[in-house]
């Protein structure tokens, strides 16, 4: 069967993913959600709510959006696959390529290297802590971002402890322009989307706010835990501040055939691939993960594993996760930053997705639990 052949809704047990999906509109307050499950049967695709609360369109499985942090699983694969043709080090120190670019407020290039970048252990203050100062201008530079970073203090000396920080990938995606004199957006092309066929994928270009089409709005209440919180209509978003940390946009066939193809061991040499996957402990993040190169490994409440990165930007969250090896993934979104009712926020919505789902490819030896 073609990789890119829908399956009927009911083919596979999927008919427990559909129900969850529905209660997510009916129960959770979600506008519309999203679905694509690809595994060994082909592709199911699932929807429910809406994709315009305004003209009700229904959401559609090619529908657009911007995917927040797994951006950072692109930008760490390209990375990898430099590693591999031995153009830098995962032990390359940032001022080797960035000299005096990290310095200040307890941060040092001179020691903090590549690798602490790409999992989290640098240490570097996440600038997207400070909103403030991402309200002052319409588009940035990577550099102004990092800027922002380095006038707050350090959260830890470079590998002594964990801590999620956007401006990691801000510097690895300014590492990996130094190092190829290429865009960063060019060499995601060129280097992952061209080579996947992957049709819907892309970083947008510094000051354009638009999302192509077809796709969701988006729709956000600012992270007002108020159910009656004004709803704002963010579709048209100016993703400069986020970039290599979170600002492409891309679709659930994209997402699960990117993942599959990374996890499957298609995209990196083996070394790499063992980079890839060599985890560490998470502090202040995602419950009961762990986390490797731009991927997470998340342990569900029923015990099994899966493998993938969730993303959460204004008015659109979503979930790529799967088996260890590739054969069995699922993409799932939002497009809104709330849920209600049962759920406190998304991710409760995607947790009860993933088990679903990931419950019944156990039972039948499609997933690992090592």
């Amino acid at each position: 069967m073609d990789d890119a052949t829908p399956v009927a809704p009911t083919r596979g047990g999927h008919e427990a993913a559909q129900r969850v999906l529905d209660r997510a509109v009916r129960e959770g307050g979600v506008p519309g959600i999203v679905a694509q499950v690809r595994d060994r049967g082909g592709n199911w695709y699932g929807t429910a709510g809406v994709a315009d609360t305004r003209t009700r369109r229904p959401r559609g499985h090619e529908d657009r959006f911007r995917i927040g942090s797994i951006t950072k699983t692109f930008v760490a694969t390209v990375l990898l696959q430099l590693v591999g043709e031995r153009r830098l080090s995962l032990r390359d120190t940032v001022d080797q390529w960035l000299p005096g670019v990290l310095r200040g407020n307890g941060h040092d290039g001179t020691t903090t290297t590549v690798r602490q970048l790409l999992d989290h252990t640098s240490g570097i203050f996440s600038y997207t802590h400070d909103q403030a100062a991402l309200k002052t201008q319409e588009t940035y530079t990577p550099a102004e971002l990092v800027g922002i970073a380095l006038s707050h203090p350090a959260d830890f000396p470079a590998g002594t402890g964990w801590a999620y920080s956007n401006t990691n990938y801000i510097v690895v995606g300014m590492i990996i322009e130094r190092v190829t004199g290429r865009t960063l957006a060019d060499e995601i092309a060129h280097r992952v989307v061209r080579t996947l066929g992957l049709t819907g994928t892309s970083i947008p270009p510094t000051g354009d706010p638009s999302l192509p089409v077809p796709h969701a709005r988006h729709y956000t209440k600012l992270f007002s835990p108020d159910p009656d919180a004004p709803v704002h209509d963010v579709t048209e978003l100016e993703a400069s501040p986020y970039w290599a940390a979170g600002g492409m946009i891309s679709t659930v066939d994209d997402l699960t055939r990117f993942f599959s193809a990374l996890l499957g061991g298609r995209l990196l040499r083996p070394e790499q691939q063992r980079e890839l996957l060599t985890m560490v402990p998470t502090n202040d993040w995602l419950p009961r993960t762990t986390y490797g190169v731009g991927i997470s490994r998340l342990l569900l409440p029923s015990g099994t594993a899966v493998w993938g990165m969730g993303g959460a930007l204004f008015g659109s969250w979503s979930y790529v996760y799967g088996t260890r090896d590739g054969t069995h993934m699922l993409a799932v979104n939002i497009n809104a930053d709330w849920a209600t009712g049962h759920w406190e926020d998304p991710i409760g919505i995607f947790n009860d997705l993933l088990e679903t789902e990931f419950s019944y490819g156990c039972a039948l030896g499609f997933a690992s639990t090592s």
